[in-house]
């Protein structure tokens, strides 16, 4: 991260702690779902943070969809930033959902390439 400040640090330290807490309560209640990372550009925050959720399959990420289970982890999301009061309206625009599978078939498994061409998209 170029021109990081002991505030930025600071601030991330304290999104890792949130949603580290978040990723616990998730892989305990929600079937397929393993892990979790968030993207941001200090510049721009807090309009510029992402939070990733991550799957082990495509079909573990459609069933909690199925079965709403993205409104919990949008939930689990805000709650997490509340907590660093930290408002981002709405949540949901800045909750994406990935699975390892596709990580895997789309760009072999390289999750840091991945969330670069993502984050590309999204201009953060």
């Amino acid at each position: 991260m170029p021109g990081i400040t002991r505030e930025h640090a600071r601030r991330e330290r304290e999104l890792i702690e949130v949603l580290t807490e978040a990723c616990e309560i998730a892989k305990a209640e929600i079937t397929g779902f393993c892990w979790l990372t968030h993207e941001v550009d200090y510049q721009r925050f807090p309009a510029s943070l992402q939070v990733i959720w991550v799957f082990d399959t495509q079909l573990d990420r459609r069933r909690a969809e199925a079965e709403g289970q993205n409104a919990r982890m949008v939930e689990l999301t805000e709650m997490a930033l509340r907590e660093l009061d930290i408002s981002l309206s709405p949540v949901a625009g800045h909750v994406h959902f990935d699975s390892e599978e596709e990580c895997l078939h789309a760009h072999g498994g390289d999750w840091q390439r991945r969330l670069s061409r993502l984050r590309s998209k999204r201009g953060v």
